[in-house]
Formats: C-alpha cells, structure tokens, sequence
C-alpha cells in the first residue's frame, strides 16, 4: 500500500492536470468568439424557370454566415449560393466588402467554398481562421455562432440529442447529420450558421425548428472529405453505391432470401445502371450482409465505434472515396460471396432524368411554337408540392421507372412540354407532355438529337413528329414555323434553345 503522504500527492496532481485541461478548454473557448472567425456572405439568387425554360425568375437576396479556414478562404452551405449571380464577404464589424468566387461547390453535400475575387480589401482584416473538430458524439454541448446587426458575436450552446444520417439539400443523398436541441435567436443573417466546440468548427446548421427547438447540423467529419477531396484542385464529390433496398425484417421475404433466423441484411430491390453496384455485379435479390467488414443488420444499420447504430450508408458517402474497392458479402441464391465494389459517382447530368438541376438552365428547343424540353425532376416539381398527383402522370412514371427508356438506349427523356397558339401549330394547341420517339425517322436520344433533326428539312419541308403515346404523330410546316420562331423573338422570347 502507498504511505498516505504519497497517496495524496498523486491525487493533488491529478487534481492540477484536470483543473489544467478544463482550464484550456475554457481558454480556448474564451479566444475564439463569432465576430472574430466568421464573415457575413450576401448572394443574390436568381433561379429558372423550367415550366417556360427561356425565362429565369426575379433575383433575390440571401444573408448567411460563413465560417472563415485557411487562408481567405470561406466555408458556407452550398444552398447559400445555389444559381447565384452574385457572391459577397463583408467583415463582420467593419462592414469591409469584396465580391467572391466559388472555390469548391458539391450540392449534395450542400457545402461550397469561396475565396474573395480581388485581393484589395479589408474583409478578413483581425479575422482568425477556425481548426476543424471532428470528435463530436451524442451528449456533448456545442455552441451555435451568430452576429448582431452591430457586429457583435452571439453564442448560443445546444445540446447534441443523436447522430445519424439524413438529407442535407438534394432528396435521396443521405450523409452523416448532428441533431440537436436548443433555442436559436432570430437574426437577419441566420440562414446558414456555423457551429463550433471549444472555439473549432463542429459542422454547420442547416435547418432549425423553431416550434420543436430542434436543428440539424453538418457535421466537420463531412467537411474534412469535402476539403481533402478539394487540394488536388480536381473534385470528385462523393461516391454513391446506386442500389435501392428493402429491409429483411419481414419472416416470408427473408425465407425467399435465404436468410437463416439468425442473419441480418439489406435486400437489393434494384441496381441503377451504369452505377457502382452495377459496374461490380451486384444484382436485384441479392442482400448484403457485409460491407468493409461491418455486419449490416436486418434494419440496414451496422455498429459504428464512434456513434453506434448508423445507416450502411455512412459506409459508403462517409468512410469511402471516389475509385476505392470496397469488399460486400453478399447471399445470393441461399449462397454467400463477396464481390469487389469500385465506387464511382454519378453526376446529375449522368441519369436519364435529372435528380437536380443548379447553376444551370433546362435543355429546350423551340419550334413554330413547339416546346420541347429534357425531362428533369425539378420540371416535375415545379408543379408543386404534391407534384406526384399534379403532374402529368407519363411523366411522373417515367421518373419513378427509368429502366424501360435506358434499355431502349435513351441519354435523355425529350416531350413536348407545351405549345404556344400559332398559326403553325392550329389544332395542337392542347397538346402536351407527350414523349418524343422519332424525328423525320431519327431516333431521338436527348435534345440536340432533336434539334439536329429539325435542322435538316425534309423534302417536302414536313417535319414528322413520333410520340410514344397520344397524339402519336405530328406534321410540322418547315418554313412555317421559322417564321413564327422570328416573330416569337420579336414578342419577347428571346431564346429559341438551350443545348447546353
């Protein structure tokens, strides 16, 4: 046994250490503070309008805040400069300004970085870069940073209540998430806020309910990929695996699988094409009972050292990068085997219908009238809300069931979307939303297909039109309807096409 004089001494020492980490944890808390580590970022937005594509709608303003790392540079939601035609930094007390430019953009992770377009300004003058800390778990209190009108810094701590995955900004993109509980002040630049522990970036906020004081935060472990992913000045962006699943938690769908009582899994219901899952040779019915090692369940959830149950997902956006394998065990036909998953990613632009479209206009073309377009899902959406029961129902098909239109070889869905009241178009007036198959007898894969085939006037000068169903053909007056696309320009749509 220790003489008590020493047991003692050890104690008073341990005491000292403690008291010494918590005091530069509360010193380093004090040093930092929201005006002197976050800028104020202004865009003006302008998106467009992709039920009449020529148009864009009116600009409008965003205030957000921006969390300064690294040298001049700025970290902010992607969301904060989506279809931007403006970026500005102002520093937070002086009211200093200078335009921006985009860094790095990834929507799916709604995270994009800006750097000033000139050097001569006073924007980051006293401002001091925040450390990145990734270490944040469930329990732990972090502080939500905002600034005054007068520029003054306002903390206010929450409470971390789980971690999990969820959406950031693109629906079906799904990453690691922080969500936490406290109540926010309302300030003008609130739309995007960073959020610090111990005066080092934790995430940022991307969403907050004001009635269930609630909020969800980006986490600095998604920021970090992001940020890495940047140094080699060529961004890959995030990998997706391109598989949809069912759970195995049903007795009758886990007989059919294979699955013994004991087995977890996720069943494979479909393989996107030309995704990760379908370059490898995963296949529809297969399940997956093991990625990198970790033991998927029943639910699709594996054990994560750091935050418990997560989402598999987390697997492949959280731990992975563009171009590495990773190992799948999978059952298929009551037989297990492992298959190799090079993981790649998709770009919007890279599926037959477009999940999301920013910074970028829909593809049309218009002829004598006629407006035909790309299908993209935010087309679908702009009819509203409840757009699956709104929009037209071919359509709204065709983009819940790819499948038939990629075997036919299709790049792109091309319909006639509308068509304006001229004299070449008498009678067709009430048409529209009708896929297009053919042109003068050309397969129509995406819009320049199209465009191409109404540049080369046929003979007769009658331009022959397919459709996929009702009104199944269309004849079409060559000259007739280059007439009416310059008087269409005379009255104010300015733009005949869009290709790229």
């Amino acid at each position: 046994m220790l003489p008590n004089k020493f047991t003692h001494s050890i104690t008073a020492l341990v005491a000292v250490i403690a008291f010494g980490l918590t005091g530069l944890a509360e010193a380093q808390k004090a040093a930092s503070s929201p005006e002197k580590s976050i800028v104020r970022v202004n865009a003006t937005l302008q998106s467009y309008n992709f039920l009449r594509p020529w148009e864009k709608g009116a600009p409008t303003p965003r205030r957000g805040l921006g969390a300064v790392i690294g040298k001049n540079r700025v970290l902010i939601t992607a969301e904060m400069c989506a279809n931007s035609t403006y970026l500005e930094l102002e520093h937070p007390s002086s009211g200093a300004k200078v335009p921006a430019k985009i860094v790095g953009l990834d929507h799916e992770a709604n995270l994009a970085l800006l750097e000033p377009a000139n050097s001569s300004s006073g924007v980051f003058d006293g401002l001091v870069p925040l450390k990145l800390d990734p270490s944040v778990v469930a329990g732990e209190k972090i502080d939500v940073w905002q600034i005054e009108d007068n520029g003054s810094g306002v903390t206010t701590e929450v409470e971390v209540l789980r971690v999990n995955v969820g959406t950031y900004l693109v629906p079906g993109s799904v990453f690691l998430l922080y969500q936490v509980k406290g109540s926010l002040q309302s300030r003008v630049n609130s739309f995007t806020l960073p959020v610090v522990k111990n005066g080092k970036l934790a995430g940022m906020l991307l969403s907050y309910s004001s009635k269930e004081q609630t909020a969800n935060i980006l986490p600095t472990p998604m920021i970090q990929s992001f940020l890495a992913d940047l140094e080699d000045g060529e961004y890959k962006g995030f990998p997706t695996l391109g598989v949809a699943i069912a759970q195995t938690l049903d007795e009758q769908l886990r007989e059919f699988a294979g699955l013994k009582k004991e087995q977890g899994g996720i069943f494979v219901r479909s393989v996107a094409k030309d995704s990760s899952a379908d370059e490898a040779g995963l296949k529809e019915g297969d399940v997956i009972v093991k990625i990198a090692g970790k033991s998927i369940d029943a639910r699709g959830n594996y054990d994560d050292p750091k935050y418990g149950k997560l989402s598999f997902s987390h697997l492949v956006r959280g731990g992975a990068e563009v171009g590495q394998s990773l190992p799948f065990e999978v059952i298929r036909d009551e037989k297990p085997q492992t298959i190799d998953v090079k993981l790649s990613r998709r770009k919007p632009e890279d599926f037959l219908i477009d999940p999301y479209m920013y910074d970028r206009g829909p593809k049309f073309v218009i002829f004598g009238g006629m407006i035909f377009q790309e299908l993209t899902l935010p087309y679908l959406e702009s009819w509203g809300g409840d757009w699956v029961s709104r929009a037209p129902f071919q359509l709204v098909y065709a983009n819940a069931n790819p499948e038939k239109y990629e075997e036919e070889g299709r790049e792109k869905l091309v319909f006639l979307s509308n068509v304006l009241k001229t004299p070449s178009t008498l009678g067709y007036e009430g048409i529209n939303s009708a896929v297009v198959t053919k042109v003068n007898g050309k397969d129509i894969k995406n819009i320049k297909d199209l465009h191409s085939a109404l540049e080369e006037p046929p003979e007769n000068e009658i331009h022959v039109i397919e459709f996929e169903s009702f009104p199944k053909i269309l004849y079409v007056h060559d000259k007739a309807s280059r007439a009416v696309n310059q008087q269409l320009i005379q009255y104010g749509i300015s733009q005949m096409e869009r290709l790229e």
